[in-house]
């Protein structure tokens, strides 16, 4: 189990709540108005769990609004994103389930952030 580290993002920050072998579970947090790099990963399938706010989530090509308790299923190689519409912290749960949790698997399209390779 790892340690409860905070872990700071530019558009928020998250906190490793739970990794063994090819699982792992954050809390995320997007700071309001922020939003992740529009991205995907080759080797590994998320699911996010809204636990409050509001947001905008993109899976391919289709956009939704989530609010708490909605569910996101993201397959691998899916392209995704999330952004926070309100004024209040979007808090999701993250469970990630692959052979590679690590940051070399996002291949990232579109960043607000200027991290795109």
């Amino acid at each position: 189990m790892p340690k409860k580290t905070l872990v700071q993002r530019p558009w928020g920050s998250y906190n490793k709540i739970f990794q063994e072998d090819e699982v792992w579970v954050k809390r995320v947090e997007v700071a309001p108005g922020e939003r992740i790099s529009l991205q995907k990963h080759a080797h590994r399938s998320e699911k996010w769990i809204i636990v409050s706010g509001q947001g905008l989530v993109t899976v391919n090509e289709l956009t939704v609004t989530v609010s708490k308790s909605s569910i996101i299923d993201i397959p691998v190689g899916v392209i995704h994103r999330i952004a926070n519409l309100g004024k209040k912290p979007l808090v999701f749960i993250e469970v990630a389930c692959g052979n590679d949790l690590t940051e070399v698997d996002i291949v990232r399209f579109e960043d607000d952030y200027k991290r795109v390779k």
